[in-house]
């Protein structure tokens, strides 16, 4: 991208801003267009080979729509050590493989605006192991009050009866997992763009895993059950999403301090669920309120001062 004033366009405040805000609230979309598209295609619960094909066809050829452009910008495509194609691939199945076949899994057995809520787990664990893992992220007071809201607002989608949803294993559970390999692969992304261009680095991990889950769901006899115009529509926004998404905000990652970019996933949750209970006609219920709350205000917290 053209350089302002000896800085990459990725560093500059306004669009610093407006391409975090575009990924986070693209990605907040992706939440109701999942439940649409398997609805469109009638992918029931049980079809787990069908959901992975499904995902399968909207990353990879997100991927492929994302090297494309990468070429044709001239991004250095150069990789020659088998080392560093070992780690593509690892981030690969960490950030899309595992990560979206637990996603698509969990989305299919939890109401969209809770899922967005409880995904946002992916931002504390962030910042925990990011403590953990790199000398250079020191544990705050800062941040661990902003865990603590956090994880209060997630343990809030529990209050209630059962008619206001309650935990379950192939729901919640496949979407923590999903949270997790989330929180693992932000931190590959420093490694990530110690070893190619970020942009193929992302198109590289979208197209590989995203062959990996087509290969799976047709190996379990996936198939697209009903193909109509509406489900393509679906697909294709959500092609849309996973390809500009993953593009802005790997190279936001890899240009400005984590806690920068980070804060403005607080608005995930609150799209996802939003989105989720008009597109669906979901039941909101006001705990997601508190919990939607919370969770953006524990990633404020977190950010809010010197980032880390």
């Amino acid at each position: 991208m053209a350089e302002n004033s000896g800085k990459s366009i990725f560093q500059h405040p306004v669009w610093v801003v407006v391409f975090a805000l575009t990924a986070a609230i693209a990605w907040g979309w992706a939440f109701p267009l999942i439940k649409l598209g398997f609805s469109a295609f009638e992918i029931t619960a049980d079809m787990t080979g069908s959901k992975m094909l499904f995902a399968g066809i909207r990353f990879a050829v997100a991927g492929l729509i994302v090297l494309l452009v990468a070429r044709s910008n001239g991004r250095s495509f150069k990789t020659s050590r088998l080392i560093d194609w070992r780690f593509i691939i690892a981030f690969a199945l960490m950030n899309t493989a595992l990560h979206y076949f637990f996603f698509y899994i969990g989305m299919s057995h939890s109401a969209g605006s809770r899922a967005a809520i409880l995904n946002s787990l992916s931002t504390f664990l962030v910042v925990l192991l990011a403590c953990a893992c790199f000398k250079s992220d020191k544990l705050t007071y800062s941040k661990i009050l902003g865990c603590v809201v956090g994880f209060c607002g997630i343990l809030t989608l529990n209050l209630g009866g059962a008619e206001s949803g309650q935990f379950t294993w192939l729901g919640d559970g496949m979407i923590i997992l999903n949270a997790i390999c989330g929180a693992i692969s932000n931190l590959m992304t420093r490694g990530l763009s110690r070893r190619v261009d970020v942009f193929v680095g992302t198109g590289y991990s979208l197209l590989i895993g995203g062959l990996l889950l087509l290969v799976a769901g047709l190996v379990f006899g996936g198939t697209l059950p009903n193909v109509n115009l509406f489900g393509l529509l679906c697909l294709l926004l959500l092609i849309a999403i996973s390809a500009i998404g993953f593009a802005l905000y790997n190279k936001l990652l890899s240009c400005n301090p984590v806690g920068k970019v980070a804060i403005y996933n607080s608005l995930i949750p609150i799209v996802g669920a939003v989105t989720s209970c008009l597109c669906l006609g979901e039941t909101f219920h006001y705990k997601y309120i508190i919990a939607g709350g919370l969770a953006a205000s524990g990633i404020y917290i977190i950010n809010k001062g010197k980032y880390s």
